[in-house]
């Protein structure tokens, strides 16, 4: 498992253990340079989103990942850039409306 791989394994499993919905992963490295993986998520409420950055940027930073970029509105949808992989925690209103998936469905979930 290569470093991007590991990553991406480590957002999964701390948005899993705050009980995130529909948690995908993308590889998008044959498609773009943006990154090797997004990793797109939604929360129940605005506190659960904030939940779920909140653990995603505990269990990065303690697993030695240095977080490059934050943007975002709290509760709405959060974009967590680490370089090679990118983390996207969106309310299900706006992560139905952005429709990342549909957009990037060239990678490989």
């Amino acid at each position: 498992m290569n470093h991007a791989d590991q990553m991406a394994l480590t957002a999964y499993r701390a948005l899993d253990e705050k009980k995130g919905r529909d948690i995908r992963i993308i590889r998008i490295s044959d498609i773009s340079v943006i990154a090797d993986y997004f990793v797109i998520v939604d929360g129940g409420s605005s506190s659960q989103v904030n939940a779920l950055v909140d653990n995603v940027e505990e269990k990065m930073h303690l697993a030695g990942y240095a977080m490059k970029q934050r943007e975002g509105r709290d509760g709405t949808w959060v974009l967590l850039d680490y370089g090679d992989v990118i983390v996207h925690v969106f309310s299900k209103e706006d992560r139905l409306f952005y429709d990342l998936e549909r957009i990037w469905r060239d990678g490989k979930i």
